[in-house]
């Protein structure tokens, strides 16, 4: 399994690229801060300048249906925002 996982594409993130030329990934729980950096480097061709890391945990959700009470628990995940040196940038959207 590789270190990075998927973009994240929210409005928040998309407000602060836009600002801060930073960008948003899901990536590994066990990975550190040198190997997101490596990682978004060598697969998008940018330099990256800083690597700010988030773990978030799962939460339980339950939810009333026909049937009765159902519960369950979100995943959890560890989220990156990365910083790209100025002029340098990432598109998401150009395969489409």
């Amino acid at each position: 399994m590789g270190i990075i996982i998927k973009p994240l594409v929210t409005e928040k993130i998309t407000k602060v690229s836009e600002k801060l030329n930073s960008f948003g990934f899901v990536v590994s729980p066990k990975a550190n801060k040198l190997e997101i950096k490596r990682a978004v480097e060598s697969l998008y061709g940018v330099t990256v300048i800083g690597v700010n890391t988030m773990n978030y945990a799962g939460k339980d959700k339950s939810r009333y249906t026909k049937s009765g009470l159902i519960n369950g628990r979100t995943n959890a995940f560890k989220k990156a925002i990365v910083t790209l040196k100025d002029g340098d940038t990432i598109d998401f959207f150009s395969n489409l």
